[in-house]
């Protein structure tokens, strides 16, 4: 039975609206992100454009089991996150940020050494204060920019960030206000700077927010020539070693590592890898490692399972799979 004229384009227009419908369902299946996908704030999700898994997905890939992990490959993005996306006490990571901070005001060329820096009395008295991390100075001593940057670094002295700080802005406070600035400005918004040392448990970050600030200062040459240093001699103690002892092994070149018992063992990183015919840089973050154990526990944990990460991901990605 055929249906009267005046209903019949009623009818088509009905067909052809559920028609849309059932297409724009599909559209927004295909595009709209399900409540499992990566927002980090930038960090893209660990997936190839073909959508195969990155090369951190692998199983032969050791992530840590604790913490939280985030790892990325410069001109490729990220190759995953792992853990609770929470702040979280980082320690002495906090001194990337204060060279940063520094560096940004008070540039240096390579192979500058930059203004001498008078010790006060207050960094040489913090020298004697307990359960801190400090390099020894005295009073009326004079460094050049550069040497107290390379022993706030590598040594990881909570006095020389403070002194630094007080150099540069009058006080610590003052100097925190720029670091946080600075943090605001790289996108991290996940990260709260109560100090310049990171002896303060209230000084938070996450792994992906640790990322984007390696990223950043691992383009300044002075700050990428400090963190590669095995060793430096402090006048008066003699030579002392860089706390990050995956320096020369695994393709390290860097970076910083920070611990203590709130905080467990915390490190960032920077090595090489080549993948295909070029070499790249390959950053991380991990944080957290045996936290509310010891400081010396957890940096070792944070060490290995860095080292064991490293591994895994430079050889999964030297392999022809990680190619295309």
């Amino acid at each position: 039975m055929f249906l009267p004229p005046a209903r019949r384009p009623r009818t088509v227009v009905g067909v052809t609206a559920l028609l849309l419908l059932v297409a724009l369902g599909i559209v927004v299946t295909l595009v709209w992100p399900g409540p499992g996908a990566v927002r980090d704030h930038g960090v893209s999700s660990p997936r190839t454009d073909a959508g195969r898994p990155a090369a951190g997905e692998g199983s032969d890939v050791a992530w840590p089991g604790d913490g939280q992990s985030a790892v990325a490959l410069e001109g490729r993005g990220s190759l995953g996150v792992r853990g609770e996306r929470r702040p979280v006490p980082i320690a002495s990571l906090t001194k990337v940020m204060t060279a940063h901070v520094i560096l940004t005001g008070h540039p240096l060329r390579p192979g500058e050494r930059g203004p001498r820096i008078e010790v006060d009395r207050q960094a040489a008295h913090e020298v004697g204060v307990g359960g801190e991390s400090t390099v020894p100075v005295r009073a009326g001593d004079r460094y050049t920019e550069r040497q107290l940057l390379e022993l706030l670094l590598i040594p990881s002295g909570n006095n020389i960030a403070r002194l630094l700080a007080r150099w540069d802005s009058g006080s610590q406070e003052a100097f925190v206000l720029k670091m946080r600035r600075a943090a605001r400005d790289l996108g991290m918004t996940d990260t709260t700077y109560t100090g310049a040392s990171g002896i303060e448990v209230t000084t938070t970050s996450t792994a992906v927010d640790q990322l984007r600030l390696a990223r950043q200062v691992m383009r300044n040459p002075v700050f990428r020539d400090i963190v590669a240093t095995r060793t430096v001699t402090v006048p008066g103690a003699g030579p002392v070693s860089n706390t990050n002892t995956l320096l020369g092994t695994s393709g390290v070149i860097g970076l910083k590592t920070g611990s203590s018992t709130p905080a467990g063992g915390n490190l960032l990183w920077a090595c090489e890898v080549r993948v295909g015919d070029r070499d790249l840089m390959m950053l991380g973050a991990v944080l957290h490692q045996r936290a509310g154990t010891t400081a010396g526990e957890g940096l070792r944990a944070a060490l290995d399972n860095s080292r064991a990460l490293i591994d895994g991901l430079r050889g999964r990605l030297a392999s022809p799979r990680s190619e295309g």
